[in-house]
C-alpha cells in the first residue's frame, strides 16, 4: 500500500548489514541510574582524531565536538591561551588543511570557525519541511514512550509485551498505536503489521526502499542511531553487558529497524522529497573529512591543552615536600584514597593537619573485583570498573531473623510503593493520606533530612578464601599500590561516596572504580583481609612483612559533606585513644577541605558545604569530578605540597619497585582508560550538551529506572545534566582532554602502549595526552607513533 521509492541502486545485503554493525559501534554505552559510570561519548570515534570525528559527529548529529571560536578568543585576549601555545599546537598538527602560520590560525577561526551546518536531514525531517507536520516529534514521543514501558527495570506497575525482542515487542506496541495516524501517517499500523518479521528483513527492505548506497549506509544508519538518543545508548549498554558475558543482544539492530521503518513509511507518504533526500544519501556517501575551520577548532583545543600543561609544568617542579620513608620514619597513619580528583583536595588537607602523615592514591575498588550483596538482597551488584568482570562474591547478609526481617520490610515497602502508584488507589491516596506527610515535606524542604540508616554487617567473601588465594590477593593490591613496606602504625583504606537527596544521578556521585557504587564494601573486604593473620603469614613467606602493631581500617569519604565515617571491624580494645585522634585529624581535614570547596559552590559557606547534601532542592550539591585535567602517576613526593585545585587524579606508584612493570600495565589499561571515560564524559557534556548532556535537571522525570528525560517524554538523556557542569551563568568545566603523566621509563610505558593497540590509539589520536616524568619533573611528551620528545626546562614542548 506504499510507494516504493529506490531511484538509487540498493546496496548489497551483506554491505548494508555490516553497515549497521558499524553504526552500531560508533553509539557509546549509557548506563542506567542504578550503577551510573561516566562513559567516553566518543568511544566509537578514537581510531580518529579530534578533527575528523567532529566532521563526522557535525554530519550525523550537527553537533561541534569543541569549545566556540568565541571561547578560544577569548582565552587568547586574557593570555590563557598564549601565541606560544598556538605555534606548539600547530607545529604538532599533521593535518593537512592546517594553517600555514599563527596569524593564519586566527585568521581561520574568525572566517570558518563556527560552520555548524546541522546534520545531515533525516526523511522524517524533510517530511515536516515538506508537510509542516513535526515528524521527528512525532517519532521521538511514540518511540520514546514505547522504550519507557519496554526497557523498564521495575519502576512501571506493568510491561508491554514483557518477553519479547526489541522489534517484535514494537510491532506488538505499534499495531495498535494511532498516533502516526492521528498526526497524517494514513495506514502507518498495516505498514507496520505488513513489516518483516526481523529487525535484519526489516533493515534490509526498507534500505532498499529508501535507496540506501553502500557507501551511504554507515553514517546514515548512525544519523538515525543519534536521533534516538539515549534510547539507543541504552541499548548498546545491554550489548556491551552481553558480551562481557559471551553473549549477544539484539535491541540496537531492532532500534534501528524501528528507525527505518518509520523512514520507509514517510517517504512513501509524501513522495515529493525523494529528490532531496537522493541528495542527502549521495552526502552521506561522501568521504568524511573535516573542514578548515573544524581542523582549526582542533588546533586551538590543543593549544587550550598546552595551556594547562604549561601549569602543571610549573608546579611539577621536582620539589615536593614529602620525604621518603627512610627520611621521616614509619609513619603512626597512611591513608589510601581513591584516584577520584575530589580526593585531591582532602589528602592536602589532611597533610596539612600533621605533617607525619602520608596519603596514597589507588583506585577506589582497591583492585578486588567484587559482586556483592546487600543485606536484605538477592541483586547482586558489581563493585569493580565496567572494563572488568567480577571475580570475588561477597554478601552483607545479616543473620537470619534478622535478615528475614528486612526482606518483609523491603517487600512491604514495595507494595505500599505500588498502592501508592496504582492507576485508581493512587487517588484516594492523595486525599486521604497527603495531610499526614505535612511534617517530612516540611523537613526535607528546610534541608532537615539526616541519613539515620545502620551500616550494613561486615561484608565477607562467600565460600571464604584459601590461604594461598588470600595471599595472592594481598600481594597484588599491595604491589598495585606500591605498599609493599614502610606500613604505618594505621593504614586507613578510604572509599568515597557522595551522599544526595532527591537526585536520580546519585549514582553518578560514587566511585567509578566501583562501577557506581560507594567503596565501602572493597574498603572494609581488604581491611579484613590484610588484618587476617593467615594473610601476613603468607605474605612474610613472600617478603612482604606488615608489622604486628599495624592495623588496616576502612572507611568511607562523602565527597558531598568531607566527612569521613571509619569501619574499625575487628580492631580490638586498647586502641581507642590512637582511633579518637584519627577521627580529630579527619575532621579537622574536612573542615578545611569544605572551606576551600565552599569557593567555588554558588551561594555557599563552609557552614553551610555539608548542609547541601540533605537538601531536596539543591541541584548542585557539589561539582562532581568537574574540572578534572590531569592523571598522575608517580610517588606522593612528586605532588606533596603542590595546589592542584582539585583537577588531578593522583595514583601513588614506584616504578623502581614495579619488577616487570606489571602495575604499569595495569594503571595505564584500567584507572587511565576509566579517567579518560569520565575526563571525556565531562568534556562531552560541556562542549555538545544538547547530545551528549543530561539535560535541565529542574525537569527532568525517571523513566523505568534507567535514564530521565526532559518534561513527560522524548528521548532518554544521557551523560551529565547542565548542572553539573555549568553554573548558570558559564561551565564550571574547562573541556580538556586529559594529560596522563607517569614517573617511568619510557621504554617501559612504550612496550605497555604496543601490548595495547586499543589505549595506543588513545594517544595516537590524541584523545589523551601522555608525559613521562622524572623526579618529579616533566622529562619528554608522547608522540604518535611510539615517539618521545624530551621536554626542556619548564616547558612541555620539546
Amino acid at each position: 500500500m506504499f510507494q516504493k521509492h529506490s531511484q538509487i541502486i540498493p546496496a548489497p545485503v551483506s554491505d548494508i548489514m555490516r553497515s549497521a554493525e558499524a553504526a552500531a559501534r560508533a553509539i557509546p554505552p549509557g548506563f542506567p541510574l542504578e550503577a551510573t559510570v561516566a562513559v567516553n561519548p566518543f568511544l566509537g570515534q578514537t581510531s580518529e582524531s579530534l578533527a575528523l570525528a567532529s566532521a563526522r559527529l557535525m554530519r550525523v548529529a550537527g553537533v561541534r565536538i569543541t569549545r566556540s571560536p568565541e571561547d578560544y578568543v577569548l582565552s587568547m585576549q586574557q593570555d590563557e591561551i598564549t601565541d606560544a601555545d598556538l605555534t606548539q599546537a600547530l607545529s604538532a598538527s599533521s593535518d593537512p588543511q592546517k594553517p600555514a602560520s599563527v596569524s593564519a590560525l586566527k585568521e581561520a577561526v574568525s572566517m570558518h570557525g563556527d560552520d555548524v551546518t546541522g546534520p545531515l536531514p533525516t526523511i522524517a525531517d524533510l517530511a515536516a519541511a515538506s508537510t509542516g507536520i513535526d515528524w521527528p516529534s512525532v517519532i521521538e514521543k511514540t518511540v520514546g514512550l514505547w522504550a519507557a514501558g519496554h526497557f523498564d527495570k521495575g519502576q512501571a506497575l506493568w510491561s508491554p509485551a514483557p518477553g519479547l525482542d526489541v522489534f517484535a515487542a514494537w510491532r506488538a506496541w505499534a499495531v495498535h498505536d494511532l498516533t502516526p495516524e492521528i498526526a497524517g501517517l494514513a495506514g502507518f499500523c498495516a505498514h507496520v503489521s505488513n513489516a518483516p518479521d526481523t529487525a535484519e528483513r526489516a533493515i534490509l527492505r526498507a534500505s532498499g526502499a529508501i535507496g540506501l548506497i553502500e557507501a551511504a549506509a554507515e553514517t546514515a544508519f548512525h544519523r538515525l542511531y543519534m536521533d534516538l538518543g539515549g534510547w539507543s545508548q541504552h541499548a548498546r549498554w545491554q550489548l556491551w553487558q552481553a558480551e562481557k558475558e559471551g553473549r549477544s543482544d539484539t535491541a540496537l539492530i531492532g532500534l534501528l529497524a524501528i528507525r527505518l521503518i518509520w523512514e520507509e513509511a514517510l517517504l512513501a507518504h509524501v513522495p515529493d522529497i525523494a529528490d532531496a533526500w537522493a541528495r542527502a544519501v549521495s552526502a552521506h556517501a561522501a568521504p568524511v573529512e573535516p573542514s578548515p575551520g573544524q581542523v582549526a577548532l582542533a588546533i586551538l583545543q590543543e593549544a587550550a591543552d598546552r595551556a594547562h600543561q604549561r601549569k602543571l609544568a610549573d608546579a611539577l617542579d621536582g620539589a615536593g615536600s614529602a620525604g621518603s620513608m627512610a627520611e621521616t620514619g614509619r609513619p603512626f597513619l597512611q591513608a589510601a584514597f581513591c584516584i577520584d580528583v575530589r580526593s585531591e583536595v582532602f589528602r592536602r588537607a589532611l597533610e596539612g593537619v600533621e605533617s607525619s602523615i602520608e596519603t596514597i592514591g589507588f583506585a577506589g575498588f582497591f583492585g578486588l573485583p567484587i559482586a556483592h550483596k546487600a543485606k536484605g538482597s538477592d541483586v547482586s551488584e558489581a563493585h569493580l570498573p565496567v572494563l572488568l568482570n567480577a571475580a570475588i562474591e561477597t554478601t552483607s547478609h545479616c543473620a537470619a531473623a534478622r535478615e528475614h526481617e528486612l526482606r518483609i520490610a523491603a517487600r512491604t515497602s514495595r507494595a505500599w510503593g505500588r498502592f501508592r502508584q496504582a492507576a485508581v488507589s493512587s487517588f484516594a491516596f492523595i486525599e486521604a493520606a497527603g495531610p499526614l506527610y505535612a511534617a517530612k515535606l516540611v523537613r526535607d524542604a528546610l534541608g532537615l533530612g539526616r541519613n539515620t540508616q545502620e551500616p550494613d554487617p561486615v561484608p565477607r567473601i562467600v565460600g571464604g578464601l584459601s590461604a594461598e588465594a588470600k595471599t595472592d590477593t594481598a600481594q597484588a593490591v599491595l604491589k598495585a599500590m606500591s605498599l609493599t613496606g614502610g606500613h604505618g602504625d594505621y593504614v586507613l583504606l578510604l572509599g568515597h561516596g557522595g551522599h544526595v537527596t532527591n537526585n536520580p544521578h546519585e549514582s553518578a556521585y560514587h566511585c567509578g572504580a566501583c562501577g557506581g557504587y560507594t567503596g565501602e564494601v572493597s574498603a572494609r573486604v581488604l581491611a579484613a583481609l590484610l588484618n587476617d593473620p593467615e594473610t601476613r603469614t603468607g605474605l612474610a613467606g613472600r617478603g612482604i612483612g606488615i608489622p604486628d602493631a599495624t592495623r588496616f581500617i576502612a572507611g568511607l569519604h562523602d565527597t558531598t559533606t568531607d566527612r569521613v565515617t571509619l569501619y574499625p571491624d575487628g580492631l580490638g580494645i586498647g586502641r581507642e585513644a590512637d582511633l579518637e585522634k584519627i577521627e580529630t585529624w579527619l575532621g579537622q581535614a574536612g573542615e578545611a577541605a569544605r572551606a576551600e570547596r565552599s569557593l567555588k559552590l554558588p551561594g555557599s559557606t563552609p557552614a553551610t558545604v555539608a548542609s547541601r547534601a540533605f537538601n531536596w532542592a539543591e541541584v548542585r550539591p557539589e561539582w562532581g569530578l568537574a574540572g578534572c585535567a590531569a592523571f598522575i602517576a608517580a610517588p606522593r613526593a612528586a605532588t606533596a605540597g603542590k595546589d592542584l585545585g582539585g583537577r588531578a587524579f593522583l595514583h601513588s606508584y614506584d616504578w623502581t619497585a614495579d619488577d616487570g612493570f606489571a602495575t604499569l600495565e595495569l594503571i595505564l589499561t584500567a584507572p587511565v582508560v576509566v579517567a579518560s571515560w569520565i575526563s571525556l564524559q565531562y568534556y562531552g557534556s560541556t562542549v555538545a550538551p544538547d547530545v551528549f548532556g543530561g539535560g535541565n535537571k529542574l525537569i527532568h522525570n525517571v523513566v523505568g529506572g534507567m535514564g530521565v528525560v526532559e518534561g513527560n517524554g522524548g528521548v532518554l538523556r544521557p551523560g551529565l545534566p547542565l548542572q553539573t557542569v555549568h553554573d548558570g551563568e558559564r561551565p564550571v568545566h574547562e573541556p580538556l582532554r586529559l594529560s596522563v603523566m607517569i614517573e617511568a621509563p619510557r621504554e617501559a610505558i612504550g612496550d605497555v602502549l604496543k601490548r595495547h593497540p586499543e589505549v595506543c590509539a588513545l594517544f595516537d589520536n590524541g584523545w589523551l595526552h601522555l608525559f613521562a616524568l622524572k623526579d618529579g619533573k616533566i622529562e619528554a611528551r608522547y608522540r604518535p607513533g611510539l615517539s618521545w620528545s624530551a621536554c626542556s626546562e619548564q616547558s612541555t614542548e620539546a
